[in-house]
């Protein structure tokens, strides 16, 4: 049996920035044929998608200079967070195997791209970069090729813009997206339409409207209207897997898009059935015992499963523990709907955290009989479990300077910050409040 021969190079990619390639490898014909090419590791990816990025197939002539440069290609798109190969040689004949590690993916968010629908664009892309499955990496090259095809796609209209890319927090949410803008045509919005008579009907969302109408187009602006103003009417209908889909855009000129102009927009949605509520189970609670917790949600069990007044329960929850001292505590609720029935159960866990107490309170920027006054009227002495709902009250009574706090003593400030400062070892926190 003859010996086989294998070579091994690894690339990463450290902080967004490619390390540098380290060959380990024993001698290696100068160059060989390519036998198979294969990829293993990515879970976003098909081994396809990789061998076709790598632009090898079987029969061309490679060396290591050629797998090398490849390695780094790979690397330096941004989708994957390691990038290695290793192959085995016979008679000049390799089998190749890539092995990565997917990096994080982002959703995308084209922000002001009225011509084009979201899947006019995506699908523009996917044909110029195979890779591009709807997200976007952080960095790297796959990104700026996405942005280079967005270009290319104004500059088909005759629209002179320059797209850019920039990473924001979701609209709908903590979780971030990647955002592409272009910084040539704006438009304005003239009119906002509804899919769906639960929110053509709604008086209230009626008069919200002017948060869009007369504005700028901005598909971030809209998705944080239907957060913020939308949305809750249908939670509170017991609607509660309602969903938007992607605004529809109709310009309401005919210039083309190459100077200011308006457009309609129309928010489809889907609003889904009602469900009431047919329970709760709890996990992870020592403070608070089942009956108590229950009781803060205040809905009962066959009630609308109204969504604000269950996010409310949940808030409450939190509130509750904080009161308690539990500034850490955390409340996640999962659903399980019952569609037969028309039925959500919650299984809600409990995060307690630990329980702190009140350490010292340090106060800045009063004077020295303003000061004692805030101190007499505070009730926390050190090592009296913390109150955070006691914190919040003064923290409101401070906003501005109050008689119910300091009495007769002409005081003046123009704003007032504070700072919690909770010491993990020992679980006490001290406040910190400065007036300035």
């Amino acid at each position: 049996m003859r010996n086989f021969r294998f070579i091994q190079i690894s690339a990463c990619l450290w902080c967004a920035v490619l390390a540098a390639c380290n060959l380990a490898a024993q001698a290696a014909p100068a160059s060989f044929v390519v036998a198979e090419v294969h990829a293993s590791g990515s879970h976003r990816y098909s081994e396809a998608q990789i061998a076709a990025t790598t632009g090898l197939k079987p029969g061309d002539s490679v060396d290591n200079e050629k797998l090398q440069a490849i390695t780094n290609l790979l690397a330096q798109l941004g989708v994957f967070s390691s990038v290695n190969y290793r192959f085995a040689a016979k008679d000049k004949r390799a089998t190749i195997n890539f092995e990565l590690q997917d990096a994080a993916i982002l959703p995308v968010m084209f922000e002001n791209f009225p011509w084009f629908t979201d899947q006019e664009l995506s699908d523009e892309i996917r044909q110029s970069v195979p890779l591009f499955d709807g997200g976007a990496p952080n960095g790297g090259s796959l990104l700026e090729e996405i942005t280079a095809v967005l270009s290319a796609k104004l500059a088909s209209r005759g629209i002179n813009a320059r797209v850019e890319h920039t990473l924001v927090a979701q609209p709908s949410g903590d979780e971030m997206i990647m955002q592409f803008r272009q910084d040539g045509p704006s438009f304005t919005i003239s009119n906002v339409h509804f899919g769906d008579s639960l929110a053509q009907n709604s008086e209230k969302l009626h008069d919200r409207v002017s948060d869009l109408a007369g504005k700028t187009f901005s598909r971030f602006a809209i998705e944080l209207f239907e957060k913020e103003q939308v949305l809750p009417i249908y939670l509170s209908a017991g609607q509660t897997r309602v969903k938007f889909d992607a605004p529809l855009v109709q310009i309401g000129d005919d210039s083309g898009g190459h100077g200011a102009s308006t457009v309609d927009v129309q928010i489809p949605i889907e609003p889904g059935r009602v469900f009431h509520l047919s329970g709760s189970k709890w996990t992870g609670n020592t403070t608070l015992d089942d009956a108590a917790l229950s009781k803060l949600v205040t809905l009962k069990a066959g009630d609308l499963a109204d969504g604000m007044r269950l996010a409310a329960g949940w808030q409450q929850i939190e509130l509750e523990y904080g009161h308690r001292g539990y500034l850490d505590a955390k409340v996640a609720s999962v659903p399980q709907f019952d569609d037969a029935n028309g039925t959500v159960a919650y299984n809600v866990k409990i995060e307690e955290g630990p329980q702190y107490r009140m350490g010292q309170l340090v106060i800045t920027g009063l004077s020295v009989d303003a000061e004692r006054e805030l101190r007499n009227n505070w009730r926390l002495a050190p090592g009296q479990v913390f109150d955070k709902t006691f914190l919040d009250s003064m923290l409101a009574k401070l906003e501005k300077p109050t008689v119910i706090i300091f009495g007769e003593i002409p005081v003046h400030y123009g704003q007032m910050g504070h700072w919690l400062r909770p010491n993990p070892q020992n679980h006490v926190v001290d406040v910190l409040i400065d007036f300035q």
